[in-house]
């Protein structure tokens, strides 16, 4: 399988994630926040199969590049922009490289999360996605340095995401709609954390199938 075939073979698995968890994370959304997360992912990934479909990319890059349009275009609230530009900082750094390694893989992650980070102003320990995406990266990174390879990579992402989604759990919130609740915020699990997880998740089976 092409480097290209494995990120379509990713996208839609992480597509098929947002379907079968819309109601949950729309759940976790509601006790926090708008109540319309999984709705939005769910109708977020499915317009990027459609661009995917009529697209045709010829790389990794050009196929993450293609549901970065399709998130930032479809997708509500601030989800859209977030994962939007998550997924152009890994398509750009991912551009001309035609074998991707796990290295390049663990600094695709890295580059999201910058993205993330500068365009929600957030950090560790303010109950977003971040809580999820920065412990995923560092995993990501150990794991690349340690020889493992991509699937390997993105399974250790998932696992320390699935730790940093649920610590949120506990925090008060520091930023999104979230925020206006304080205190009230905490108990409930963050639901970008939470999709986070599931997306990450989604790309280690992925790989570890194919």
């Amino acid at each position: 399988m092409s480097d290209t075939e494995s990120a379509i073979a990713v996208i839609r698995a992480m597509a098929a994630a947002m379907e079968e968890n819309r109601q949950w994370l729309t759940r976790l959304d509601s006790e926090i926040g708008d109540g319309d997360h999984g709705t939005n992912m769910h109708r977020g990934f499915q317009a990027a199969l459609e661009r995917l479909d009529g697209a045709e990319p010829s790389s990794a890059a050009d196929a993450l590049k293609a549901v970065s349009m399709a998130l930032i275009s479809k997708v509500g609230g601030a989800a859209g922009p977030l994962y939007g530009t998550a997924f152009l900082r890994a398509s750009t750094t991912l551009s001309g490289k035609e074998n991707v390694s796990a290295e390049e893989t663990a600094e695709a992650l890295e580059a999201a999360l910058a993205g993330v980070k500068q365009r929600g102003k957030a950090q560790a320990g303010d109950k977003t996605m971040v809580d999820a995406l920065e412990p995923a990266v560092a995993a990501a990174k150990e794991a690349a340095s340690s020889g493992k390879g991509v699937a390997e990579v993105f399974r250790a992402a998932a696992e320390a995401a699935a730790e940093g989604a649920e610590a949120t759990v506990p925090l008060a919130a520091r930023r999104g709609r979230a925020s206006y609740l304080g205190q009230r915020a905490a108990g409930h699990k963050d639901p970008g954390a939470a999709s986070t997880h599931l997306l990450l998740d989604a790309a280690a089976r992925a790989l570890e199938s194919s």
